[in-house]
């Protein structure tokens, strides 16, 4: 078991809509957090609702080449870190041959480029007992039309996650890969590109985020799209 209520948990796309719900339960777990995201603004308003229970808030954009160096360097330079959790991602709808370099390339930066640059920094400051935790989703699990660069990012990052955690059992940091069915965080409609299609009622983020921070306590080290109530995946 992780005792959370003695953490100091870096929270990565903190303003979005699953990371700024997975910040709240970790707060509600007695954790401390970091906050991290692109909008200083954002940043600033989570952090005066999580009062006391905020280490640090780091805008930075995760995009550019050492921007998870530097969200992790600025995080654990205010407190010793236990871990991080990462859930920021961006999403694209169409074809692909409708998908232009661009597009392209955010899709890829983000959902799989800049993880692996954040797993990479937190290596370093991740203690024995502490751990990863990174938000792919349910597109790695099984791959959809009109989705296939954020469904071969996810894929990605869920294969990266697997062989991450192999690597560092030995280490006594635990890597945790967090596939969750289609969730209302309001994702997709922010797409980079294209439209999203009528999608289901998703799940809420609060009971994802709920099941993420059991995940945390509980020393899971994989969480699939089956692992969620209410996930018909």
């Amino acid at each position: 078991m992780t005792d959370l209520a003695q953490a100091h948990v870096l929270v990565v796309g903190a303003t979005g809509g699953l990371g700024s719900a997975i910040a709240r339960r970790l707060v509600g777990a007695g954790a401390r957090v970091s906050l991290a995201g692109r909008d200083e603004s954002r940043l600033r308003s989570l952090a005066d609702e999580l009062g006391a229970a905020v280490v640090a808030t780091v805008a930075r954009d995760l995009t550019v080449p050492d921007g998870p160096a530097a969200v992790v360097e600025a995080a654990a330079a205010a407190a010793p870190l236990t871990g991080v959790v990462n859930a920021a991602g961006v999403v694209a709808f169409g074809g692909i041959e409708d998908l232009d370099d661009d597009t392209l390339d955010e899709v890829l930066l983000l959902d799989l480029v800049a993880p692996i640059r954040l797993a990479r920094a937190a290596l370093g400051v991740i203690p024995q007992g502490g751990f990863l935790a990174q938000v792919s989703a349910v597109v790695a699990e099984r791959a959809l039309p009109g989705m296939a660069a954020y469904s071969a990012a996810k894929a990605g990052l869920t294969a990266f996650d697997t062989a991450l955690a192999g690597e560092l059992r030995r280490r006594g940091i635990r890597v945790l890969d967090v596939r969750p069915p289609h969730t209302e965080t309001g994702l997709a409609s922010r797409p980079v590109a294209g439209q999203a299609p009528r999608l289901p009622r998703g799940l809420e983020p609060d009971a994802v985020a709920a099941r993420v921070v059991q995940a945390l306590a509980d020393d899971e080290r994989d969480l699939p799209s089956s692992g969620f109530s209410g996930s018909s995946d």
